[in-house]
């Protein structure tokens, strides 16, 4: 990681440390698992299936809100592990800090659905064991648009994005070009008089970041995941302890590889998930 990804993740941590310093107004706090059979890797033609384990923390607090989650990725032997025939392993970490323009300074920003303004900031660490032997260094900073609609919230962001990445097959850390990105993410609760559900998710739209590792020129990458989830634990009086459901992923260019001319560039696959809260 470069001084100046170093330093943006710092004071990322930081701003995390002062928030955590004083009460938190709500948090939710989940263990998670989800698997799905075709999963796309750039360059393999093969669909792989993923074991994919999670832990996510979320809390708000006086200034704004946090967000943390790690998951733990685990192929089968169509995704092999560098020098082995077993599946490759994952970890990869995604934390958000949002700062709230309306607690900061007062000012009214709600107007309509609009909720309010938040200046987001985060970063990305994730690494592979595979023969391309990724190592994501990525940050990223820009206004966030909060909103309220149908009983539950929208975040619609335009964010500064800047990574950098290790290439195993040729040998070196790639710099890539500073892009744009323009993120969202949900959750709707649906009432059905039964049990709750909640249609929730995020998605991604990462622009053009330069030259790859092999010297190739990168596409926009497009990467959305959606789940509708079940309060099964409602069932049994535990409401919001556990959830169950079905979800989907697409991603199109994966890290900015041209599906066009690159094999497994492109993924599409149903999940299967459940997460425990508490």
């Amino acid at each position: 990681m470069d001084i100046k990804l170093s330093a943006i993740a710092c004071a990322t941590l930081l701003a995390f440390g002062a928030s955590a310093a004083h009460a938190s107004d709500w948090s939710d706090t989940s263990i998670g698992y989800r698997y799905g059979e075709h999963f796309g890797e750039p360059a393999n033609s093969t669909p792989i299936a993923k074991h994919i384990f999670s832990f996510t923390h979320a809390d708000g607090y006086k200034y704004g809100s946090n967000y943390f989650t790690v998951d733990m990725l685990k192929s089968d032997a169509n995704d092999p592990e560098n020098n082995s025939n077993g599946g490759a392993q994952e970890f990869y970490l995604v934390y958000n800090h949002q700062l709230s323009l309306a607690k900061t300074t007062g000012i009214k920003v709600a107007a309509g659905p609009l909720s309010d303004i938040a200046l987001s900031t985060g970063f990305d660490l994730g690494t592979k064991n595979n023969a391309f032997a990724s190592n994501a260094r990525k940050i990223i900073v820009g206004p966030t648009a909060k909103f309220n609609a149908f009983g539950g919230w929208t975040d619609l962001s335009l964010m500064y994005y800047k990574e950098t990445n290790n290439n195993g097959i040729v040998g070196k850390t790639v710099n890539f070009d500073a892009a744009y990105r323009i993120a969202g993410a949900w959750a709707f609760p649906i009432e059905t008089g039964f049990i709750p559900l909640n249609f929730n998710g995020w998605f991604t739209y990462t622009g053009e970041k330069g030259k790859d590792g092999f010297g190739a020129d990168t596409k926009p990458e497009t990467w959305m995941d959606a789940f509708l989830m079940a309060d099964v634990g409602s069932l049994a009086g535990k409401k919001n302890t556990v959830w169950a459901g079905v979800g989907y992923e697409y991603v199109k260019n994966k890290f900015g590889n041209d599906h066009a001319t690159t094999a497994g560039a492109n993924t599409s696959s149903v999940m299967g998930k459940v997460e425990w809260h508490f």
